[in-house]
Parts: structure tokens; C-alpha cells; sequence
């Protein structure tokens, strides 16, 4: 029997034998188990694609043939496959990525997994083939875990149609389920193709039979053959993708490898565009994956791979405060009703769904449709609440604008996983959406700093009914409660020098540092404001709460001081901080605006902290830069010059 080590290239699977690419396929299914409950990672999806992996790399040449994946966390498969064995470090800083990486490998193509998007890369990428006059080309779109509700998907394939000599093949990967079962009316009509697989096996069995039988059989068969449509509409409805004019082959058994290598050649010797419908089970082979039913350990923490529980117990986290909440709100107000794009689970949605199942609605992996959709909620009297991870928000952003913000829909935003997220790298850092949604005319965004401030400031979104409203929060475990010394306006000042704001009758600003702590930052103003009170820096540091609009009090606090830091987890370009700049220049005030953020470039992934470094949002970078600025303000105060504070 072949050994998993012995790989270092996809062609050397195609000198196995079936038995021994079952074999493989254990192995695989071992290793996965064994190392990603080690690291955390992607796992039920991953043991779900075994065979079909193996499969796709016998059939198709990568990277010759192009293979792209969508979504892009079911690819631990390939990278096996393709010479990346070492999983000690995934998604870690310097390991292997928990997405598919062109800097890992050629055979990696799309490397975001925002869903939804392979049908356009492929369909991309077979114009440029056919352009090019490489027709000797191939190139394979894998779909599934839910990507096949996207809206985008559905125009991609309108254009692949098209394209009637285009070598491109599409495998639905039907398990069922995006992060948790999959909703809607297409789910509904795969179903229907699951449990209505006899009609490729009839009609082949027609020809057989009675393609045998003379010259009267080959006229049955063939008045057979012209009638498939209907029979197919009958026998298995598939006709829906065949009357884009894109071939049909399926559904097939996606556990079974010979059965998927038969399909994949019959496909790849069409010549046009196909379809290949392929059945599997997310966590397949392994017990506690097949046993649970919320997610089919979708992704996972470091968990016992024996048992599949976790080694460590859960702290609180942002999503759970917010799960709670909504819960609560939802007994209060009847008109309040949640919206998921397929992730109900995931940013705290369960919970509400749970008392009130029929006040969520889940549209799959359908962000636009989900912002429209809450428009038009919001105009027939619901007020509903979006809950998406914030770079998902990134993909809606016309629907924001124009649906919600130009009608003046009473729609709240929570966005999960906002600011630096880490481990799942560049796609899905949510460090965009605010300056992306402080454009917006009218829209209101708050960035609460603990579970208190959630609580509070998703009430207060709540109660605006004529204008957006967002809820931004980190992923990850909730910081300690970090209660306010005061409030001013609609901002809580959380540190001040003992004599108060630092103006004194009306005399000159005697206060060093004003530092606004932009959400759940607030912690790391803090231990900056320590810092800098060790070296005598005289500091407040207040908590905007609402960082869209920037109310009057943080301008009154400016005047106060001689210097005004930003701290911000969203970009550096159009964040918080240009916002605090433009509204002081706006009032005449002249104290200079230095802001700590995210640069505008991609970041690798890492863990939280490590980004957070990197970037140098961190106690020390911080202080250290400014009591240099502080410095260079006084000594040119001193000289009668101006100074350019930012970094």
C-alpha cells in the first residue's frame, strides 16, 4: 500500500489502484483528524472532500489545468496533495494558510474565500484559454458548503453557457450544508437530485439495452433520447441546469473514487461547459463530525481527536454577549428580526432562532440580497438586524448605500469579527468597514469596548428607525468590564488627569494627551495612558462610543489638550482618525490629530496579537511614539514652528 509521505506531486496518484487510493483516503482522513485538532482549522468540510480531491488531481493536470476552489477552506485536501504535508503551523504565523495561497503554491489560484466567486474565475479563465488558443486546457470550478446561493454564482454561470466550446467544468459539492444545513429554494431542488439519482443509470441502461436489439431498439432508444427532457423532468429534475445549456452529469457518489474519476472523464471529453453533481457528507469518517448536527465541526478549535470536545473551556466571547442580547431585545420588541447569510451560528444569530424561529430568516451566502431584503423589512414596519462577520459587509456595500441609507431604512448592522481577526488571514480581516461605512450619508456606528457598551449601544441602534446603524466588535473573548469615570455627550471618558479636563478658567489647554480609544481598543489605551503617566505625559482617554458622527463633546475635549491621538483597529485611510482630523479643522481647532491604525495592504495571517504587532498597535509602539510627538511639540512651541505629527 502507497504511503500518505511517499506524495510530493498529484501525478503520482495516478499510478494508484482503487484499493489503494482508499487506503490514501484513510490516511488523508487520519492526518486531518490528527493534526487539525492540534491547531484549530476548517475540519468537517476538509473530511468531506477526500475522495473528490483525489479524484479531480488523477483526472485534471494542475496546474495546467487550473482547479479553483470555493469556498477556499475545503482545500487542506489539495495542499496534501500538492506537497504540503507540514500542517504544524496552519494558520499560524509562517504556516500554511487555512485558504488556498498562490505564495504556497502555483497549484493555488484564488486566494480569498469570499464564496461564491469560482464560477467567474473559471469562467475568467477559460476565455483567456480559448483566446490564447490553449484549448488543451481545462479548467475546474469545485463549489459547495453553501457558495451555490450566492447571487454571483448564478451570473457566472448564465455567462458560462455561453461559452458552448469552453473546456470548464463545474462540481457542485452537495453535502448539504453551508455552515449549517443550507437553505432555500436551491437547496431544496438538490435535494430532489439526491434522492432522484436513477436517470443517468436508466437512460444508460436504455442505450445498452436496447441499442442491442436491432434496428427497432436503436429507434427506441433514440425516441428515448430525444424525449429526455421530459423524462428528465420527470425522473429527476435537473433540467434547470440544462436549460442554461450546460450539461448535466450526476449526482454522483462523492465517497466513491472510481464512480467520480468515470464522471470527471466523461466531462472533461465533452468539450463545453459541464456540471457535475457530486454528493458527499461534511465530516465524513469521522464519528464525532457525523454526530454533530449544528456544523459537522465546520471549523474547530484544538480539540481531544479522540472525543472531538475541546481542551480548554470557552471564555466568554463578543458573539455569545450579542447571542444573549438578542434574545433579550427580542422579548421586548416583536418587530425585531434577524438576517443571516448562511452563518447563523457563527455571529449569534442560534439563539434568537431558537425563541423565535420564525423571526430569522437565513438567505444563504447572499449578503446583497440579505441588505435589500432588510430594506424592505424595514419599510413594512420590521426593524431588522443584519448580523454578518464585518469583511462580508464589504460585498454589500452598494445595497448599504442605495437600498438602506438613500430610502432612510431603519436597518442595524452587527458586524462580527471587525478590526485585525488573524488566523483566517488578508480575506478576512474586517479592518474595511469603516471607512467604507463612515461614507454612507446618515449612517450611525458604534464600536462598544465591553460587554456592557454592546448591550447599551445595540439598544440604542435599535431605537433609530429612520437611518443604518452598525454594531462593530472584535472576534474573540471579551476584555474585563472597563467602566467610565464620567459621560460627555454621548462619549464615556474612562482616564483624566485628577484636576479634571485640563482647562482651567478659560486659560490655555494644560493638558498633554487626549487619546480616543475606538472600541474594544480601550484596554490598550489604558495601558498606553500607564505609560505615558510613568514618564510624566499628562493623558485622558475617552471612549467615542459612536464613532459615526462624531458627536460635539469629543471637540470640546480637544480643546483641552495639546495633542489628539486616534487608536483604531480599521484603516489608517478614511478611518476614525481622518474623521476626528477633518471635524477639528472643520471647527477652527488647530491641535494636531495622530492616528495609530491598520496600514491600507493585505496582512498575513497570524494570530491576533501578532497582527496587532506587526502593524504596531501595541502599549509600547504607541507610547513610545508619542511621547517622542510630545517632545517635538513642545520643543517647536518653543521655537515658534509648526510640526507634522503623524507617523
Amino acid at each position: 500500500m502507497v504511503s500518505l509521505d511517499a506524495l510530493h506531486d498529484p501525478a503520482d496518484l495516478r499510478r494508484l489502484t482503487v484499493p489503494e487510493l482508499e487506503d490514501l483516503a484513510s490516511q488523508i482522513r487520519e492526518f486531518l483528524v490528527a493534526e487539525v485538532s492540534k491547531t484549530g482549522g476548517h475540519l468537517g468540510p476538509n473530511l468531506g472532500v477526500v475522495e473528490l480531491t483525489l479524484a479531480l488531481h488523477r483526472v485534471f493536470s494542475s496546474p495546467w489545468d487550473s482547479i479553483v476552489l470555493d469556498t477556499g477552506h475545503q482545500s487542506y485536501v489539495h495542499k496534501i496533495l500538492t506537497g504540503r504535508q507540514d500542517f504544524s503551523g496552519l494558520r499560524r504565523r509562517g504556516g500554511l494558510s487555512g485558504y488556498p495561497s498562490r505564495a504556497e503554491s502555483p497549484h493555488d489560484i484564488v486566494e480569498n474565500s469570499h464564496a461564491s466567486t469560482a464560477l467567474s474565475w473559471a469562467d475568467g479563465i477559460a476565455k483567456a484559454h480559448e483566446l490564447r488558443g490553449e484549448t488543451d486546457r481545462h479548467v475546474v470550478a469545485v463549489i459547495g458548503d453553501g457558495a451555490l446561493t450566492g447571487g454571483m454564482a448564478w451570473e457566472a454561470l448564465n455567462n458560462i453557457a455561453a461559452g458552448t466550446d469552453r473546456n470548464l467544468v463545474v462540481v457542485v459539492n452537495d453535502n448539504e450544508r453551508s455552515y449549517a444545513p443550507t437553505i432555500g429554494g436551491l437547496a431544496h431542488h438538490l435535494a430532489t437530485l439526491r434522492t432522484t439519482g436513477g436517470y443517468e443509470r436508466f437512460l444508460d441502461w436504455g442505450k445498452s439495452t436496447l441499442q442491442r436489439s436491432g434496428l427497432p431498439g436503436r429507434l427506441a432508444y433514440e425516441a428515448l433520447h430525444g424525449v429526455k427532457k421530459g423524462v428528465k423532468d420527470v425522473v429527476a429534475p435537473q433540467g434547470m441546469f440544462e436549460d442554461l445549456g450546460i450539461k448535466y452529469v450526476g449526482p454522483v457518489d462523492g465517497h466513491d473514487v472510481a464512480e467520480l474519476e468515470h464522471a470527471l472523464n466523461r466531462a472533461k471529453a465533452f468539450g463545453g461547459p459541464v456540471i457535475v453533481h457530486v454528493i458527499t457528507r461534511k465530516g465524513n469518517g469521522y464519528a464525532p463530525a457525523e454526530n454533530d448536527e449544528a456544523d459537522r465541526f465546520h471549523a474547530t478549535g484544538i480539540i481531544d481527536p479522540l472525543t472531538g470536545r475541546p481542551r480548554s473551556v470557552a471564555r466568554d466571547s463578543w458573539t455569545g454577549v450579542f447571542a444573549d442580547a438578542m434574545v433579550e431585545v427580542g422579548d421586548r420588541r416583536r418587530d425585531v428580526v434577524g438576517i443571516t447569510a448562511a452563518m447563523l451560528i457563527p455571529v449569534g444569530l442560534h439563539r434568537f432562532a431558537e425563541r423565535f424561529p420564525e423571526r430569522v430568516f437565513d438567505v444563504g451566502i447572499a449578503e446583497q440580497h440579505a441588505v435589500t431584503s432588510a430594506a424592505g423589512m424595514a419599510y413594512a414596519g420590521l426593524h431588522p438586524v443584519v448580523a454578518v462577520y464585518a469583511t462580508f459587509v464589504n460585498r454589500a456595500f452598494d445595497q448599504v448605500l442605495m437600498d438602506v441609507a438613500l430610502h432612510k431604512a431603519g436597518v442595524t448592522f452587527v458586524l462580527d469579527r471587525a478590526g485585525i481577526t488573524g488566523d483566517d488571514g488578508a480575506s478576512h480581516n474586517g479592518m474595511w468597514d469603516l471607512s467604507l461605512l463612515r461614507i454612507v450619508p446618515g449612517i450611525r456606528i458604534a464600536a462598544p469596548r465591553d460587554a456592557v457598551t454592546l448591550r447599551a449601544e445595540l439598544d440604542e441602534a435599535l431605537a433609530v428607525d429612520d437611518a443604518p446603524t452598525v454594531v462593530r466588535f472584535p472576534k474573540g473573548a471579551l476584555p474585563p468590564e472597563l467602566p467610565a469615570v464620567r459621560r460627555v455627550g454621548v462619549a464615556d471618558v474612562l482616564r483624566e488627569p485628577a484636576r479634571g479636563d485640563g482647562a482651567q478658567n478659560g486659560s490655555e489647554p494644560v493638558t498633554d494627551v487626549l487619546v480616543v480609544s475606538v472600541g474594544a481598543l480601550a484596554g490598550l489605551c489604558l495601558e498606553v495612558a500607564d505609560r505615558l503617566e510613568a514618564q510624566g505625559v499628562e493623558v485622558t482617554v475617552v471612549d467615542p462610543r459612536w464613532v459615526a458622527p462624531l458627536d460635539d463633546a469629543l471637540v470640546d475635549l480637544a480643546r483641552g489638550h495639546r495633542l489628539v491621538v486616534v487608536v483604531e483597529d480599521g484603516l489608517r485611510t478614511g478611518g476614525v482618525g481622518s474623521a476626528v482630523r477633518d471635524r477639528l479643522a472643520d471647527e477652527g481647532l488647530l491641535t494636531p490629530t495622530l492616528t495609530f491604525a491598520v496600514p491600507s495592504r493585505f496582512l498575513d495571517h497570524g494570530t491576533r496579537a501578532q497582527v496587532l504587532e506587526e502593524v504596531g498597535l501595541t502599549p509600547q509602539e504607541i507610547s513610545r511614539h508619542v511621547v517622542e510627538t510630545v517632545a517635538r511639540l513642545q520643543a517647536a512651541v518653543g521655537a515658534g514652528v509648526d510640526v507634522d505629527v503623524e507617523p
